[in-house]
């Protein structure tokens, strides 16, 4: 089972719709798939609810940190959603190195039953984020185009508590980060300004599907995709030409995403050819 974790230390940024986008792309790809939501909003929990095509565990996800054998449904795809009892574990020191040990057991004795797993986590760097990253091989930054995301990068990396370098560094070093992923992107010259410092600074973790200059995984801003997640829907399922549309646009970055977590590729020297084909050129342009 390969475990990815979607983590930015900043809400509101489409972290959870990324999430389940890539749930349900990697049952499209026939993958078993453990779907955990540690955001006490439940932002990944309810669409996936919605879409009805989930086994719901009985246990919440507070329960894979603060138990020592929850048990959960045998089925292809699970969902172990969020619950409020997450918000009150960061104020439990004590038991913090237990909670995520449990995490970890939890998820090793899944390693047979699923192919893979996603971890959506809250935007603060508590013990939850914490414990996801401890276990996972992967993490996935979903950042808006913005100078408050821009700057947010530098704590995703070096946070003194949950910064991917550390977490490597002393806790885990086998998670790798796929790279950072411009979300709700819009082609206007603000954006693709600020995509341009992202590219000067950052490029080594931008997530490249292609060897032209500016070819970055990334997705648009479309109300599609709000819709899909209010409703539960699968946005390539939709009928609306809009749906079409936009998951035209957003398989890119799904494609190049799965690759990496399932065949554990280095995204940054892996040039990925899409399924449809699809070049979409430098973000927001």
């Amino acid at each position: 089972m390969k475990t990815l974790v979607l983590a930015n230390q900043k809400g509101g940024v489409g972290k959870s719709a990324v999430a389940t986008l890539l749930a349900h792309y990697f049952r499209k790809l026939g993958c078993r798939v453990l779907a955990i939501d540690l955001d006490h909003q439940g932002n990944f929990s309810d669409p996936l609810r919605k879409s009805q095509r989930v086994a719901v565990a009985e246990v919440p996800a507070s329960a894979l940190l603060t138990q020592t054998s929850p048990v959960i449904p045998s089925a292809d795809f699970v969902l172990v959603a969020a619950d409020q009892d997450l918000s009150g574990l960061e104020r439990q020191p004590s038991l913090q190195n237990a909670f995520a040990n449990n995490l970890r057991v939890f998820l090793k004795a899944m390693e047979a039953r699923f192919d893979v797993c996603l971890i959506d986590t809250n935007p603060n760097p508590d013990i939850r984020m914490i414990a996801a990253l401890v276990s996972a091989e992967f993490v996935l930054s979903p950042i808006q185009l913005n100078q408050e995301a821009l700057d947010g990068v530098h704590a995703l990396l070096n946070h003194h508590r949950v910064g991917v370098r550390k977490i490597k560094t002393m806790l885990n070093p086998k998670l790798h980060l796929i790279g950072l992923l411009p979300v709700m992107v819009e082609a206007n010259p603000f954006q693709r300004e600020n995509f341009l410092q992202l590219v000067q600074k950052f490029h080594p973790i931008l997530i490249p599907y292609g060897t032209k200059p500016g070819q970055y995984a990334s997705m648009p801003r479309r109300s599609a995709v709000a819709e899909a997640q209010a409703e539960g829907l699968v946005l390539w399922e939709m009928k609306k030409t809009a749906a079409r549309d936009a998951w035209r646009e957003i398989e890119v970055a799904m494609v190049v995403i799965a690759k990496a977590v399932l065949d554990g590729a280095q995204t940054q020297t892996t040039p990925i050819t899409p399924i449809n084909g699809a070049d979409h050129g430098p973000v927001a342009g």
